[in-house]
C-alpha cells in the first residue's frame, strides 16, 4: 500500500462504524443488562446495516442498497441458506419420527452419563477432521447435542458448545478443510508442513478442553425424562448413521442431508406417518429456520457495506504500520486475520483477504510458511467459533432452539486454543524461524 493509497483514520473508523453500532447494541448492550436474549440479533443487524447505508456509504441510494443486496446475495451466502432449509427440515422430520431419541436412547445405554459431553467433543472432532467442515460436522451432531443435554439434566448450550469447539479442531486441522487450502496456498507451504505446525498448538488445547468437559460433565447426572416409545427402536438411528457415513465420506454437505431427508422420509413412511404429515413437519423445521436466514442475509449485506467503504483495507493498514521483531509479527499476524473475520464472519474469506500481507510480513521477519498458515488458520477458526453471528454457532444454536450468545460462555476449546496461539506466539525464537 503507497502513502498515496493511506486511508485517514477519519475514513476508516467511519467505515468500520457499522460493525461497532452492531457489536454495541448487540454485545454491550446484553451484557450491560446481563442477558442476551433480549436484544435480538437481527435488531442490532438491521439498525447497523441502515446506519452503514444512510451515513457511511456515498452515492445513490439504489447504488448504496444494490452493494449491500449484491453482498447479501453472494452464492456463497444463498448456498449457505439452501444448508439451513436442509438442515431444518431434516432435523424436525427426524425428531418427529423418534430417531433422535432413538439416539440418544442408545448412546446413554453405550457411554456412562460422565462421558457424554466429553463424548460429543470427541465425536466433533472426529468428523470435522474427517469431513473437514465444520458446519457438515454442526448438521450432524447439534440436534443430538441438545437432547443428549435434556437427558443428562445438564444446559443445552454447554452441549452444543462442545459440539461448535470440536467442530473447529477439524476445520483448523483436516487437509480438506476450505481454511487448510487457503491457508497454505496464500503461504506457499505444503499441507502436512502446515499440519505439524499446528498438531503442536491444537493438541494441548484439546486435550485441556477434553479433561475439563469430564469434569464439567461430571456434574450431571441422566434421567432420560420424556423418551418417547421410538427410543426403543433402534432402527430409527439410520439416519444419524447416514448422514456420518456419508460426511466421513467426503460427500456434499447439500447431498448428506437430502440422502438424510430421503431416509428419514422412508422410515416415517414404513413406521407409520402419512406423507402430508411428514411434509408438515419438514415444513415446521424450514420454517424454524426463518430467523436464522434473516440474520445471515443481514449480516453479510453488513459485512458487503463495511468492505466497499473500505474498513477492511484500513484494518490492514492500521494493524501493519508498526510491527517490530518475529514476536510482533506473528502476533500482527494472527491479529490481523482474526479481526478481519470479525468483520467478515467467514473464517476462509478472512484467510484469502490477509493471506499477502501476511506472506510479505513473514517473508520480512524471517517466520516460515508453515508457521504463518498455521496462525492464520488457527486464529481465523477462534473468531469464528466464539462471534455469534458466525454460520456454524447461528446453525447449531438454531438447531438447538436456542440463543446464538448462549454457548459463548461453555467455549472452553477456543479460549483454550487462544492461549495456545499466545505461548506459541511468546516462546517464538527467530533463529529458528529462518
Amino acid at each position: 500500500m503507497t502513502h498515496t493509497d493511506l486511508i485517514p483514520s477519519r475514513r476508516g473508523w467511519l467505515a468500520l462504524s457499522p460493525m461497532i453500532v452492531f457489536l454495541t447494541l448487540y454485545v454491550a448492550v446484553s451484557a450491560m443488562i446481563g442477558d442476551f436474549y433480549k436484544m435480538p440479533i437481527a435488531v442490532a443487524l438491521t439498525a447497523a446495516s441502515a446506519w452503514g447505508i444512510g451515513v457511511v456509504m456515498r452515492g445513490g441510494l439504489s447504488d448504496r442498497i444494490g452493494v449491500f443486496s449484491r453482498a447479501a446475495g453472494h452464492s456463497d451466502i444463498l448456498y449457505m441458506i439452501w444448508i439451513f432449509v436442509l438442515a431444518g427440515a431434516f432435523a424436525s422430520m427426524a425428531k418427529e419420527i423418534g430417531a433422535v431419541d432413538a439416539t440418544v436412547a442408545l448412546t446413554l445405554r453405550v457411554f456412562p452419563p460422565q462421558m457424554l459431553l466429553p463424548g460429543m467433543f470427541l465425536a466433533a472432532c472426529f468428523i470435522s477432521l474427517s469431513v473437514g467442515t465444520s458446519v457438515g460436522t454442526v448438521v450432524a451432531l447439534a440436534p443430538l447435542a441438545a437432547e443428549m443435554a435434556g437427558a443428562a439434566g445438564a444446559p443445552t448450550a454447554m452441549y452444543v458448545a462442545a459440539v461448535i469447539g470440536g467442530a473447529f479442531f477439524g476445520d483448523n486441522l483436516s487437509f480438506i478443510s476450505d481454511t487448510t487450502i487457503a491457508a497454505t496456498r496464500t503461504q506457499g507451504c505444503r499441507m502436512d508442513e502446515k499440519f505439524r505446525a499446528n498438531i503442536r498448538i491444537v493438541a494441548p488445547a484439546a486435550l485441556v478442553s477434553f479433561i475439563a468437559y469430564v469434569f464439567i460433565g461430571s456434574d450431571f447426572t441422566t434421567a432420560m425424562p420424556g423418551l418417547s416409545p421410538a427410543a426403543a427402536t433402534p432402527w430409527l438411528i439410520a439416519p444419524y448413521l447416514l448422514i456420518i457415513a456419508l460426511a466421513v465420506a467426503g460427500i456434499n454437505v447439500a447431498i448428506v442431508l437430502s440422502a438424510g431427508i430421503a431416509a428419514t422420509f422412508a422410515l416415517g413412511l414404513a413406521g407409520g406417518h402419512d406423507a402430508l404429515t411428514l411434509c408438515g413437519y419438514m415444513g415446521a423445521g424450514i420454517d424454524s429456520m426463518g430467523n436464522l436466514i434473516i440474520i445471515t442475509l443481514m449480516a453479510a449485506g453488513l459485512l458487503g457495506v463495511i468492505k466497499s467503504a473500505g474498513g477492511i483495507d484500513y484494518l490492514l493498514q492500521r494493524l501493519t504500520a508498526r510491527i517490530s521483531g518475529a514476536r510482533g509479527a506473528q502476533a500482527c499476524v494472527a491479529a490481523l486475520v482474526g479481526i478481519v473475520n470479525l468483520c467478515t464472519a467467514n473464517n476462509t474469506v478472512a484467510i484469502i483477504t490477509t493471506g499477502a500481507i501476511s506472506r510479505d510480513i513473514a517473508r520480512t521477519y524471517g517466520i516460515t510458511p508453515r508457521k504463518t498458515a498455521s496462525l492464520l488458520d488457527t486464529a481465523s477458526c477462534i473468531v469464528q467459533a466464539l462471534i455469534p453471528y458466525g454460520a456454524q454457532t447461528l446453525l447449531a444454536t438454531a438447531l438447538a432452539g436456542i440463543s446464538p450468545a448462549a454457548p459463548w460462555s461453555y467455549m472452553v476449546y477456543p479460549w483454550a486454543l487462544a492461549v495456545s496461539v499466545g505461548i506459541s506466539v511468546a516462546w517464538v525464537r527467530k533463529k529458528r524461524e529462518k
